[in-house]
């Protein structure tokens, strides 16, 4: 008997109807725990947190509905807010595109090698094994005065201050320490993906004569935008959530140098107890994650070649 006949064999009296397929629901019950993980441990807690924004909350008392008060204070009453929202834009401009160029540069430049790939490839992806928190105390103590970095400067004749007592260059150590920490898995990807460059594109392009930069630039780039977007998108959110590296070396300091939304969340809710307060500005952060993520789904159609 065919599936057909099989499918269209009327119920019998009493029969019971099924709604799903017995396949679907065996695949139900095997989800049904990450499903519940996901709504306990994600769901549940950012709707608390968007209902909070709108309290006054300070743990040991009971929260009281305040409105949109947070929400003004963050923009016309507090003037932290925009220091660290400058602070968290600057941060995620310089470390997504430091982390790109120097990812994609590593990428190519392992992709080219005839032996060493592979141990190239663990070399680089291996800071992103380690805990931010422990990296970023072994880089503290590198940065701290009379430590490792101040003495190379010293004997350099660079004249630069300690990074971490600078106002100036202390964030430029919290980009350098989380793109060490983190560069490697792009480089992996990239990597990846240029290894799966179809071989006879290349070499159509050298018998017409394209140099190795005509090469990368005309095919090996267009070939790889996809994955260059995804490593774009992923970078760009984890940066406006920087946080381990700056509570780990900085605290924000020296003053408010280096204090971002991660940190400020952390510092209102945690530090001074303002919960709501904490809510609102973590949902400000939500909200420029997204508005970034759709500008680049929207941008993506100018740069972004997917091979048909």
């Amino acid at each position: 008997m065919s599936q057909s006949a099989v499918a269209e064999v009327p119920l019998q009296p009493g029969q019971p109807r099924r709604f799903l397929k017995p396949e679907t629901q065996t695949a139900m019950l095997f989800l049904l725990p990450s499903f519940l993980g996901f709504m306990v441990f994600m769901a549940l807690p950012i709707v608390a947190s968007l209902a909070l924004s709108f309290t006054n909350w300070q743990l040991i008392s009971t929260p009281s509905f305040v409105g949109f008060q947070n929400y003004i204070r963050l923009f016309t009453v507090d003037p932290a807010f925009y220091t660290v929202l400058s602070n968290t834009l600057f941060f995620a401009v310089e470390y997504l595109a430091l982390n790109i160029i120097v990812s994609l540069t590593l990428a190519v430049w392992i992709s080219s090698l005839k032996r060493g790939k592979a141990i190239f490839r663990v070399i680089f992806f291996l800071p992103t094994f380690t805990p931010t928190i422990a990296a970023s105390v072994v880089w503290l103590l590198i940065f701290t005065p009379d430590g490792l970095a101040d003495t190379i400067i010293r004997a350099l004749g660079l004249g630069l201050p300690n990074f971490l007592l600078s106002s100036t260059w202390a964030m430029q150590a919290v980009v350098l320490v989380t793109l060490w920490a983190n560069v490697g898995y792009n480089v992996v990807m990239f990597n990846a993906a240029l290894d799966l460059v179809p071989k006879h594109y290349l070499e159509a392009a050298t018998i017409d004569g394209a140099n190795a930069w005509q090469r990368f630039w005309r095919i090996r780039l267009p070939l790889i935008s996809p994955t260059i977007f995804f490593g774009t998108v992923m970078t760009a959110i984890t940066s406006l959530q920087v946080f381990d590296e700056i509570f780990a070396m900085t605290r924000g300091g020296p003053g408010s140098a280096t204090a971002t939304l991660g940190f400020a969340i952390y510092q209102k809710g945690f530090s001074n107890f303002q919960m709501g307060y904490a809510s609102a500005l973590a949902w400000v952060m939500f909200v420029m994650i997204m508005a970034l993520t759709i500008l680049q789904f929207h941008m993506q159609r100018k740069w972004v070649h997917y091979d048909d």
